[in-house]
């Protein structure tokens, strides 16, 4: 079956950096749009980044271009979200998400991880 499986996630302090990769199995991985997405308590599910099937379009959120950054690496099944510069609003759960077709920026996405935590102190 499907899985993707998120890492990587930990506490950091404001200014930092952390890096989160995801691992998928069980699908043709390169036909699939990736996306990341979060959620603080109390919050609705949010979209952060996505990267088309090739890599050569991503999508960011507002708040967190030019400090939040998606790749994918299809030979190793493996999508990234680079993270800098990071603070305390950044706090949230993280998921990746997997989509047949051109990445949403919303959360109608085919499968999820469980998602790994995420934690800015100031």
């Amino acid at each position: 079956q499907v899985q993707l499986v998120e890492s990587g996630g930990g506490l950091v302090q404001t200014g930092g950096s952390l890096s989160l990769s995801c691992a998928a199995s069980g699908l043709a991985f390169s036909r699939y749009s990736m996306g990341w997405f979060r959620q603080a308590p109390g919050k609705e599910r949010e979209f952060v980044a996505a990267i088309g099937w090739s890599g050569s379009k991503t999508y960011s959120e507002d708040s967190v271009k030019g400090r939040l950054t998606i790749s994918r690496d299809n030979a190793k099944n493996m999508v990234y979200l680079q993270m800098n510069s990071l603070k305390p609003e950044d706090t949230a759960l993280y998921f990746c998400a997997a989509n047949l077709g051109p990445p949403p920026t919303t959360t109608k996405y085919n499968y999820w991880g469980q998602g790994t935590q995420v934690t800015v102190s100031s």
